[in-house]
């Protein structure tokens, strides 16, 4: 399993982090996980080509996750790419449709089929690539997913403060995936800060963490965050950084 962080920012522009995207691929098979603004772009930086992907997953619909859907759609259809697949929470085939009802000579060239999907659902994204949802709390429904292949388990959190639900997904993974939108000390709900997630990283069997969803307000202060984790959790932790690749 082989896993590229595309985008690690967030709404607010900073330099060298678009928004929210992590690449997995599963031998031969790519799955987008979240679509922000700039990762199509980034798709093209990390040297894979877009219409290799034809299946996303959305954790959440808010704009710094989704942006750049309609963009990998319309990119993919211009070199012959038509059909693909979006998993993601209830509400994702609405917020398709009405992108669609906006852009409607898109409807007659593409072929989406939107799988929506719950917390404790267990699907088959790829051949042998297992995931199971659970919910993370945000300030919309969003999900966190625990993939599992070729006896590997990954976890992304999507958007969230760190909760008991996703970090049941995590135990023991081989690589987690969290958001740590802010420094530490940051009066903050709806987002993780390293005061909230170490906690949950105590224990947790969890071997690799990396953050991202990082505001421009955690610039300056990583080795901080890192220092801070390392304290009490035995795994490694790092901060990812666009187009930071990972092999499992």
């Amino acid at each position: 399993m082989k896993i590229t962080f595309l985008g690690t920012g967030v709404a607010i522009p900073q330099k060298d982090r678009v928004q929210s995207g992590v690449l997995m691929e599963f031998g031969e098979n790519k799955v987008l996980f979240d679509c922000g603004g700039g990762i199509l772009n980034r798709i093209f930086e990390s040297g894979v080509l877009h219409t290799e992907i034809d299946t996303i997953v959305l954790s959440h619909l808010h704009l710094d996750h989704v942006a750049d859907v309609m963009c990998l759609l319309k990119a993919n259809w211009l070199c012959d790419k038509l059909d693909s697949v979006i998993y993601g929470p209830v509400g994702t085939q609405e917020w398709l449709e009405r992108l669609m009802d906006i852009y409607p000579y898109m409807k007659e060239k593409v072929n989406v089929e939107v799988r929506e999907v719950a917390a404790g659902e267990v699907f088959e994204l790829t051949d042998g690539c297992i995931v199971q949802c659970a919910d993370g709390i945000h300030s919309v429904p969003s999900l966190g997913c625990r993939v599992q292949y070729d006896g590997k388990v990954v976890v992304y959190s999507g958007d969230t403060e760190p909760c008991d639900c996703i970090m049941e997904l995590a135990q023991d993974a081989d690589l987690l995936i969290h958001e740590c939108s802010f420094p530490l000390d940051f009066p903050m709900t709806n987002h993780a800060t390293p005061d909230m997630l170490r906690p949950y990283l105590e224990g947790s069997g969890i071997s690799r963490v990396y953050l991202t969803h990082l505001y421009p307000h955690m610039q300056g202060h990583e080795e901080e965050a890192l220092e801070y984790i390392k304290e009490k959790f035995e795994g490694e932790v790092h901060i990812a950084s666009d187009l930071m690749e990972v092999e499992l």
